[in-house]
């Protein structure tokens, strides 16, 4: 016989730092909830990351509520190795109940309810929050000659650290921070290309995440106030994007100043030795490492059928318009003003959970 689904009132899918968010304003709220994780331990996409990553802001502005992020000896921005630990112990101060590793498979409509389906049974939730980021979807752009390249493709996901690459002939593919910061990892031991779709821009020195979360922030609320960007008048409402694409940490800053932050124009093609232009130069090499971002980690709620054109899921803040009884956190600025950030995300889930706990009573 199959056992009857437990009920819940909030049931949180995922339990890396959107998750511990969420789970602390509902513990706060007094609500009654159960985080369900698909990893083994505490840490979340960060037990992933390559070891000399580090954050984009200082610990006091990376840090989720209720608990600062130490700062790390000797100050500087932490590492993905100390993020870990701090979300370990931040989910035992709260003691939240996170239940792991539980892999949920589907959310589908109940009656009254959303039914949670995992490999250890189904749930019934009166609230469904999830929050599985986006790592585990790792994006890779289609070029012709893709599957004939004899080398290695590496994304960013399965990049751990330089030494397998030593001596290799490598091209970085994107213009973002992993790839600038990997560039400036990987050229002390390996021959490094780097392509990007246009010239890469560094941030001023003095502009990290801070001042990225505040921009997001007011672009946020210029939107839902129906306004434009720049008609605030007495605000700085450039985007992101106006500023530059990288943050100049520490690392990325020495190999610009060695001249080493050049960038080639993109390919157009693979071939099975490595990478051509148009104009029918070429470039041999070993690994194509891409640097080319992620996608959100939805298909456990594909049976909801939620998804618009663009593969995202319609919302109003964080609650989805076609399934009110579901919110999504954590997955960028759709889901709340940089809500995949330390910071963001716990700014967000303070009004998400508000939200469930009014719509609950």
């Amino acid at each position: 016989m199959t056992a009857a689904p437990r009920p819940v009132d909030v049931l949180v899918i995922g339990g890396g730092q959107a998750g511990l968010a969420a789970g602390y304003y509902l513990r706060r709220a007094k609500a009654d909830f159960v985080l369900l994780d698909a990893q083994d331990s505490a840490g979340g996409a960060w037990r992933y990351a390559w070891n000399s990553l580090r954050l984009f802001s200082p610990a006091q502005y990376s840090s989720l509520p209720g608990r600062m992020m130490p700062i790390p000896p000797g100050g500087g921005y932490p590492s993905a190795a100390e993020v870990v630990t701090y979300l370990t112990d931040y989910e035992r101060r709260y003691d939240l109940p996170v239940l792991r590793p539980v892999t949920v498979h589907a959310v589908r409509r109940g009656d009254g309810h959303l039914l949670v389906e995992t490999g250890h049974g189904t749930w019934q939730a009166k609230a469904v929050i999830s929050a599985t980021g986006t790592w585990w979807r790792p994006y890779i752009p289609y070029y012709p000659g893709l599957r004939d390249f004899g080398g290695e493709h590496l994304h960013t996901a399965g990049y751990r650290g330089p030494e397998p690459l030593r001596g290799k002939r490598v091209v970085i593919v994107g213009g973002g921070n992993s790839a600038a910061q990997l560039l400036a990892e990987l050229t002390t031991l390996a021959e490094v290309t780097w392509v990007t779709q246009r010239p890469p821009r560094l941030l001023p020195d003095d502009i990290d995440g801070r001042a990225l979360f505040d921009l997001a922030t007011r672009r946020h609320r210029a939107t839902q106030a129906g306004e434009q960007a720049g008609e605030q008048a007495g605000e700085p409402t450039a985007g992101i994007a106006d500023l530059g694409d990288i943050v100049a940490v520490p690392p990325v800053r020495e190999a610009r100043d060695r001249g080493l932050l050049k960038a080639e124009p993109m390919f157009t093609r693979i071939t099975s030795r490595g990478v051509a232009w148009a104009d029918g130069s070429t470039l041999a090499c070993d690994v194509i490492l891409w640097c080319t971002g992620f996608r959100p980690a939805l298909n456990h709620l594909a049976p909801l059928g939620l998804r618009g054109p663009d593969g995202l899921i319609p919302t109003r803040g964080t609650q989805a318009i076609g399934e009110p009884r579901l919110h999504l956190l954590g997955y960028g600025d759709w889901t709340g003003p940089a809500s995949a950030t330390l910071i963001g995300a716990g700014r967000t889930a303070r009004q998400l959970v508000a939200e469930i706990v009014a719509q609950l009573q």
